[in-house]
């Protein structure tokens, strides 16, 4: 039986009906299924355009779209050997697009000169509406915040609709954030079925419930729909890889120079920074858990078992490592055996990010330089100085 708060709204019990419906069809899916595993051969090792269309710090003038990532960065992206972007995109101002009824805005007309560069450089992208939290709440109740993201993307999708479906991809929503995995799924059911009404042949990109993360694909029942991609993000360990991180759990924020691989003997002289019993808890966990290369495959394994039962692609959207206090060795070292874990399970992915506190490039002084181990723990290749 559903929980009383999905019952009491009809509307949202009907997509979740509509869903379960789906799902119990699924093997009408396996031509979809083959489209979206053809398209995916282009989402093999891509990288995170952040902190431009969305992200703090929300600055969306003409000047700073123009230069925070430029021509160049897309051609560096591609030389280096990425095959994909993955375009963060706010749902705010897009709102702000969809209510000009037509009319451009100055978000728009970058957004689409961006993917246009993109294109040009025989990159394929991932357009992910990428909103704020305050934008993912209305969403987690009632029916009208459904029906104006539906809304929102039937715009968006039909504005993309003549690009190529083989390399432009609509994602879904970024962590969407919701407690109610029934209440997403029947959420994602109703506005995949509004992108494929006004874009028929594109591939969409769906996820799960609360943080998108491992976790929230592994209960995620494939949607009815076809040529659907399904993306799940993995940070794990979480001690090592948001260590100084000040916007998310508070354990994480006075880490530093937490070593990877890990384990009781090496966690143990860093208790002592967790002010706590609950973080040095946290942190003590990390040790034990012995994360290496070997557990990092048997984690991104389930991914591959869940492929496998569903029959459907699945690709990792995002992963990475905040490089403030991490070693860069160790970074570098977790990088690689993430991408070697995910190759070896036939999982496409995209590194969290390109240039900001995550990145594979510093800026400085009119300089782009690619952390050459970084870039090598990718299996690519670093270029010169530029």
């Amino acid at each position: 039986m559903l929980p009383q708060k999905l019952r009491s709204s009809a509307f949202v019990s009907t997509l979740i009906l509509a869903t379960l419906l789906n799902v119990a069809t699924a093997g009408a899916q396996q031509g979809g299924t083959d489209i979206a595993a053809e398209h995916a051969r282009h989402l093999r090792h891509g990288i995170n355009a952040s902190m431009w269309f969305a992200q703090a710090p929300r600055n969306y003038s003409k000047e700073r779209l123009q230069t925070y990532t430029t021509p160049d960065d897309i051609a560096l992206i591609a030389h280096m050997g990425f095959d994909h972007v993955r375009l963060s995109i706010d749902a705010d101002p897009l709102v702000e697009w969809q209510r000009a009824h037509g009319n451009t805005t100055a978000f728009m007309t970058e957004l689409d000169r961006v993917v246009n560069t993109v294109l040009g450089n025989h990159l394929a992208v991932i357009i992910d509406i990428h909103p704020e939290s305050s934008y993912k709440t209305p969403l987690r109740q009632g029916t009208n915040s459904v029906q104006n993201f539906t809304a929102l993307w039937r715009a968006l999708a039909a504005h993309f609709a003549s690009s190529d479906p083989e390399y432009v991809f609509f994602e879904i929503m970024n962590e969407p954030e919701q407690d109610d995995p029934y209440r997403w799924q029947g959420i994602q059911s109703v506005v995949a079925d509004a992108i494929r009404a006004v874009a028929p042949r594109h591939t969409i990109i769906a996820g799960g419930a609360h943080w998108s993360g491992l976790e929230d694909l592994l209960v995620l029942e494939p949607l009815g729909q076809s040529n659907i991609i399904y993306t799940f993000h993995d940070y794990e360990p979480f001690p090592f890889t948001h260590q100084g991180a000040t916007w998310t759990s508070p354990e994480v924020q006075p880490l530093r120079a937490i070593p990877y691989p890990s384990s009781t003997e090496v966690v143990y002289p860093k208790l002592e920074q967790e002010p706590d019993l609950a973080g040095r808890y946290f942190l003590e966990q990390y040790g034990l858990g012995r994360w290496d290369a070997d557990r990092v495959e048997k984690t991104i394994e389930f991914a591959a078992r869940w492929s496998q039962l569903h029959h459907a692609p699945v690709y990792c959207g995002e992963f990475g490592v905040l490089r403030d206090y991490a070693p860069p060795a160790m970074r570098a070292q977790w990088l690689h055996d993430m991408r070697a874990a995910m190759e070896k399970n036939n999982i496409g992915w995209a590194m969290w990010d390109y240039q900001a506190n995550f990145g594979v490039v510093t800026k400085a002084n009119g300089v782009t330089t690619p952390d050459p181990a970084i870039v090598n723990a990718l299996g690519l290749h670093a270029p010169e100085n530029r």
